[in-house]
This record gives C-alpha cells, sequence and structure tokens, in this order.
C-alpha cells in the first residue's frame, strides 16, 4: 500500500481512459474524500498519446505539437495535485477517437485492441497493491462510446471481480476483494438540463441545447436514443470542492479551454441547482440502502485495514 495513504483509512480507486477524463468525471467527489482523510488513486489506462491539441490558445506553443503525450503526462501530475490525489499510469496505448464512414480499424496494439485478461492484469495488480474498497468507472458504453472508455469500462468490471480470486491472476500481489463497484453518471442529461434550464431563466446565454438535442435526436429510421442504462443511485454533496474540479480540469491546457464547455455554468450556479456528482452503486459485498449519499456507505471501519 502507497506509504502516502495511513492505515485504516478507507481508499477510493477511480479507472480512467485518458488524463482529463479524471478531471471532467466525479473530481469533486474525489478531492471531498481526500479532505475527509480518505486514500484516492486514479488508475489512468493509456497516455492519450492519440488526442488533439482542443485548446486553440496552445497552437502557437511549439511543445503542444513536438510533445502532446509529455505535455499531457505534466498536466495530469499538476491536475493530481489540484486535486490532492494519487495517479498511477497503465501503460497503453491510446486507441485513438476512429472516425469516418466506415471507421478505419483501432491499432492492433491499442489499448481497446488488448485481450482483457492482459489489458485488466496492471489494474488487478495495482487493486492489490492499494487496496480500494470502492471502485469507480464508466458504464457499459464508457460513458460516451469511445473505445478506450469501454474497455477502461471492462477491466475496472474484471478487477472488481477478478482481484479477490487468490487463483486468478497469479504473480499480481496478494488476493483483494473491493467492497462496492460504481459506475459515474457525470453526463446525466437531467444535469445539463437542469444547468441549461437554469442559465436560460437567469437571461445567461446555455451551450448546453445543442448537446441535450444530440442527446434526443431519434436515428436516420426515426428511433429514439436508447434510454439510460442505469439510473442514480448516489448523490455525493461536494459543490465545496468544484473549484478544485474547475482548477484540475483547467490543469489539462491541451483539451480543455478555460472559457470552454465545462465552465459556462458559474459556479455559483452550480452549487445553487446542482450541488452533487452522482454514480450508479453496480455490485456491493457489504449491506446498502438505497438511496446513498457516500461512497463508502455500508463499509465498517475495521474492514477499512
Amino acid at each position: 500500500m502507497p506509504e502516502s495513504v495511513p492505515p485504516g483509512s478507507l481508499r477510493l480507486l477511480t479507472v480512467h481512459a485518458h488524463p482529463d477524463d479524471e478531471s471532467s468525471k466525479g473530481a469533486a467527489t474525489m478531492a471531498k474524500y481526500v479532505h475527509a482523510g480518505a486514500g484516492v488513486m486514479v488508475a489512468t489506462c493509456t497516455g492519450g498519446e492519440q488526442g488533439s491539441i482542443l485548446n486553440s490558445a496552445l497552437a502557437s506553443e511549439p511543445r503542444a505539437h513536438r510533445d502532446l503525450p509529455g505535455l499531457r503526462r505534466v498536466e495530469m501530475a499538476n491536475a493530481a495535485a489540484a486535486l490532492g490525489i494519487e495517479q498511477q499510469w497503465l501503460g497503453f496505448a491510446d486507441s485513438g477517437l476512429p472516425e469516418g464512414d466506415p471507421p478505419p480499424d483501432l491499432h492492433e496494439h491499442s489499448f481497446a485492441m488488448m485481450p482483457l485478461e492482459r489489458a485488466a492484469a496492471p489494474l488487478v495488480r495495482l487493486v492489490r497493491r492499494f487496496r480500494p474498497h470502492v471502485i469507480v468507472s464508466y458504464d457499459e458504453n464508457g460513458g460516451y462510446p469511445h473505445p478506450d472508455h469501454i474497455m477502461a469500462h471492462r477491466v475496472a468490471v474484471e478487477a472488481y471481480h477478478a482481484a479477490g480470486d487468490p487463483d486468478r491472476y497469479p504473480g499480481t500481489g496478494e488476493a483483494w476483494a473491493p467492497s462496492k463497484l460504481y459506475y459515474d453518471r457525470a453526463f446525466n442529461p437531467a444535469r445539463f438540463t437542469t444547468l441549461h434550464e437554469a442559465m436560460e431563466e437567469r437571461g445567461i446565454e446555455s451551450p448546453f441545447a445543442e448537446w441535450i438535442a444530440k442527446r434526443m435526436q431519434t436515428d436516420a429510421e426515426g428511433n429514439p436514443p436508447p434510454g439510460l442504462t442505469h439510473e442514480t443511485t448516489t448523490r455525493i454533496e461536494c459543490a465545496d470542492w468544484f473549484e478544485a474540479r474547475d482548477a484540475a480540469l483547467k490543469s489539462h491546457r491541451s483539451q480543455v479551454a478555460p472559457d470552454g464547455f465545462f465552465f459556462a455554468a458559474g459556479l455559483d450556479l452550480q452549487r445553487e441547482v446542482w450541488p452533487w456528482e452522482e454514480y450508479t452503486l453496480i455490485d456491493a459485498r457489504v449491506p446498502t440502502e438505497l438511496p446513498e449519499t457516500d461512497l463508502f456507505a455500508g463499509i465498517e471501519p475495521e474492514s477499512a485495514a
């Protein structure tokens, strides 16, 4: 276990596909738990090296073009410092987001193309070393259907179920069974609809209308988009840590513009109308009662050893 995590601490592990995902999904929750004394670790599956420069302010910065993977590692370190978390690279190659009709094949050595057991082994090793009580990752659709997000979901579920079995993944450490598995709901349409309506009521231009419309769009045959797979079971009140979340997001300068989509609704408005982050409890090895307001609900102090 990392020396920075005191013995007996509750521990949270979140699993993300690329650097910056941890800051746009559940970051305020992580900062809150760090403040409360929990150990919080982010596992980043890939280096995000297939990403593009999404902040026009960096268009003239030579390093962003010369060494984007190196820059993204620096950005990740700065985001981790803003949240107070620990972070571990799992070391896989970014698959990129294939575009076109038909889309091109993924590189055979990319994260999304790895056999599941090979992709999950580093995460199982990390689970057995860090010994988290709670794991959080994406739903089956990856939050949105990027191939690396979908694979991050698969390896998180695999590690949750396998890490406690001493007969599986030999050579990756002593077995440890996490107590709870959650899926993140950062892109719950209800959140963006609420923010959009609140901004319009106050006469503030909202950038969310197009995003909401796309989520509600029918396909070429008039079929509506698939319904939400999972409903919210757990809301974490974390408005006091929205500033830390935004600081972490802005640390990812190559990917997030400081005047962009994520910052359109001011902090005061967000604290008023949506002061939480949401999750779905998928599995629990401890007694639970829904709805929840704490990811560690049901975990007894003696199990935190």
